[in-house]
């Protein structure tokens, strides 16, 4: 969920990886003002939803699998902790952690032991980092382990010394970057959260599978997980289950362009 008790951090084994198309611009992001790449807050990957459908990925690449966290109403922001995620004024922090049960917890647990590689947006890694990644013991935690034992990847434009173990950061142009990665690494890399990226990922056609974890909770504000202007996208329903506590889980493939009705049929009295 992105919150724990907090130790000191892990020490830093990381690289920096420039994928081979570059961004163009490589302008860094003005202080104190970055999006979930690192990069300018006035820059909006979303806006770059038109360009391709949300849809599958090639054969022999390394599956990109999502996992969400939302309530009823597509709330994303400020899960776990009340003072977590305060943009744009949000005052409702905290609202998935008292609706987690054991069960959630215990499927979240195989979810992340499952993954050969994690990958995050900034904003999305440093909440991680300062959380997961500062455990005193992350061996013991089914969430925390294979956490700080993967591989992680982080997309952004400015960070260059991050400060969890096995760290690579991912330079340039997001999309590039990940379809590069996937293409020469096998077995499951994972995004947890990192709204701005997944919406640009499913833009350009990168995701194979979403699992959404819907909350029984009406936020009433906040950060939605996919914008009101953004792409289509059909979805095939591979899974769904529901919590004795209430929180519903569904696995999501894409499945092309969605289908539309071309004609309005007449009412019948």
């Amino acid at each position: 969920m992105g919150s724990c008790a907090v130790s000191r951090p892990a020490p830093a084994h990381h690289r920096q990886y420039a994928p081979r198309s570059p961004d163009p611009s490589g302008r860094p992001a003005p202080e104190g003002r970055a999006d979930e790449f690192g990069g300018p807050a006035e820059s909006h990957p979303e806006k770059a939803a038109h360009r391709a459908p949300f849809r599958p990925t090639g054969a022999g690449t390394m599956k990109l699998t999502t996992i969400t966290n939302v309530s009823v109403d597509g709330v994303m922001q400020g899960l776990g902790l009340a003072d977590e995620d305060r943009r744009g004024g949000f005052e409702r922090g905290g609202w998935a952690l008292p609706l987690v049960d054991e069960e959630t917890m215990t499927r979240l647990g195989e979810v992340y032991g499952r993954a050969d590689a994690f990958l995050f947006g900034r904003r999305t890694y440093e909440i991680f980092a300062a959380s997961w990644g500062a455990m005193a013991d992350p061996e013991d935690n089914p969430v925390a382990a294979p956490l700080h034992a993967r591989p992680k990847y982080v997309v952004s434009k400015t960070l260059t010394d991050p400060g969890w173990a096995h760290t690579t950061v991912l330079a340039g142009d997001p999309a590039a970057a990940v379809r590069e990665l996937k293409e020469r690494m096998p077995g499951e890399l994972q995004v947890h959260g990192s709204g701005q990226l997944v919406r640009r990922l499913a833009a350009e056609g990168l995701i194979d599978e979403m699992l959404l974890l819907t909350y029984p909770v009406i936020v009433g504000q906040g950060t939605r997980l996919f914008p009101a202007d953004g792409p289509d996208g059909a979805l095939e329903l591979v899974d769904s289950r529901a919590t004795p506590g209430g929180v519903t889980w569904q696995v999501y493939r894409p499945a092309g362009r969605p289908r539309y009705a071309t004609e309005v049929l007449p009412r019948t009295s």
